[in-house]
């Protein structure tokens, strides 16, 4: 045993320290993922029903479809990560080098604005097929093994809450730059102020993010280090896929932030979407959307540089909850005030964005300290398959979202075929843009609140049992 220790600890010596190389890798590897998952957050929506002709009731069918297959092939991929052998290079990032190239090309396939004047059965046939090869598998394989990693990078809670930061900043700057980026580009006013779409600029957009995807996950693998060598259970000690569920709907901490994942999803993704109908028809105002995205970039780095303050003084459980409650009653007061003017809508949107931020600031934190909290209770960690149920958990959320949003454009009546839509359609875009978020962020923060146990107090203490447990291994 006192062998082991010391290799341990010669290990140890050799290995760089945690520092800030780590959190820019780790910045940049989500920023990769969200150079494609956020861009079809945004606007695959738009591209299908606007470029394709496609009907808002089918592409809501289609996200819907695809996140029921993601049901098996998250957790199966979490399964396979939690098996895996730690190679030189760690066990989680060498999936960044095996997924990168698949998880752009499939992205960029999605966006062929060459096919708007195939029939409707080859747009379906390919819009079915590249979403579910490019989500279901290839997403899956890269953001599965890079979300598990953070837990194999430092074991320290104020590390990985930095790290959950930087991820969140990653995530924040892709939304900021596509969200204020594209509309610039793919839109174009006619002779009436009607904003009309530029397919072929749709699909060059499309293969820049793929390259630029490229990039970011070649920064993260160089840039970051797996210093926690998280070994496969030996073969009498390995637990049965259906033993390791079992544990996991045991564990009170996960089932509470999978639900508020779920809601708070569904309400980001829906209003994502839902802002791009919003602008263009309702506020008839381009510039606006592009302004809505670049104010989180303020807003973003001011919570970044307090955050890890937040977290130790006020407690990231406590923090969250209260940021749904402030971005709830903001959106509230947006439906009863039925603005007109883009700008007030900005102002509001920037209050509720100070809450939605901050809980974002930590969402990634709370995975860790869950998984934590699983081997604290059950003696076991599952880091992949519990980060494998948490992100399909998500990917319901968004695909409730995306089915929701296509089919409550198809139920106000939407036409994409039409430039100027009825009083009734803008009305209803209105509503869901402002009264749907107001409800779901009210849900997120009664189940931080009154569901989530981890605490500030039981994180430490939880982190004080897994200390004192690996220095006695």
């Amino acid at each position: 045993m006192e062998l082991r220790k010391e290799q341990v600890r010669q290990e140890n010596k050799s290995v760089k320290p945690f520092g800030i190389k780590d959190k820019v890798g780790y910045l940049c590897g989500d920023l990769g993922n969200d150079f494609t998952f956020i861009f079809a957050s945004m606007y695959l929506m738009v591209f299908y029903t606007n470029v394709w002709g496609v009907s808002p009731s089918l592409v809501g069918t289609l996200f819907l479809v695809s996140r029921c297959l993601d049901a098996f092939t998250d957790v199966t991929m979490g399964r396979i990560v939690d098996k895996a052998k730690p190679t030189k290079d760690g066990k989680f990032r060498p999936w960044l080098k095996r997924m990168a190239g698949p998880v752009a090309l499939s992205s960029f396939l999605m966006y062929q604005s060459s096919l708007a004047g195939a029939s409707m059965t080859v747009k379906v046939v390919v819009m079915f097929a590249t979403y579910i090869l490019w989500g279901s598998l290839c997403y899956t394989a890269i953001n599965i093994p890079y979300g598990s990693m953070a837990s194999a990078m430092t074991d320290v809670p104020e590390e990985r809450a930095a790290l959950s930061t930087w991820r969140s900043l990653g995530a924040n700057f892709a939304s900021i730059i596509i969200g204020s980026v594209v509309p610039q580009i793919i839109y174009m006013a006619d002779a009436n102020g009607n904003q009309i779409i530029d397919g072929g600029k749709f699909t060059l957009v499309a293969g820049i993010f793929s390259i630029g995807a490229l990039l970011c996950y070649a920064v993260c693998y160089i840039f970051t280090t797996e210093r926690i060598k998280l070994e496969p259970a030996q073969t009498e000690e390995k637990t049965s896929l259906a033993k390791s569920f079992k544990t996991i709907v045991s564990n009170r901490a996960l089932l509470a932030i999978i639900g508020a994942a779920i809601v708070l999803l569904l309400s980001q993704f829906m209003s994502q979407t839902m802002n791009q109908y919003l602008f263009a028809n309702y506020f008839r105002d381009i510039n606006a959307l592009s302004s809505l995205s670049m104010i989180t970039l303020p807003l973003s780095l001011g919570l970044a540089a307090v955050s890890g303050l937040l977290a130790s003084k006020v407690g990231k459980k406590e923090f969250s909850a209260f940021g749904m409650f402030l971005a709830s009653a903001s959106y509230g007061i947006l439906y009863f005030m039925k603005v007109t003017n883009p700008w007030i809508f900005i102002g509001m949107y920037v209050i509720a964005n100070i809450g939605i931020v901050g809980f974002n600031m930590f969402i990634w934190a709370h995975i860790t300290d869950v998984i934590d909290y699983n081997e604290v209770k059950f003696g076991e960690r599952n880091d992949g398959v519990i980060y494998g149920v948490y992100s399909f958990s998500r990917k319901i959320g968004q695909a409730l979202a995306g089915g929701l949003g296509g089919y409550a454009l198809a139920f106000i009546g939407f036409n994409a075929a039409v430039q100027e839509q009825t009083t009734q359609v803008l009305d209803g875009i209105y509503a869901f843009s402002t009264l749907f978020p107001a409800v779901c962020y009210g849900i997120v923060a009664l189940i931080m609140l009154l569901g989530y146990p981890l605490s500030k107090k039981v994180i430490a203490e939880n982190g004080r049992i897994l200390a004192e447990k690996r220095a006695n291994n």
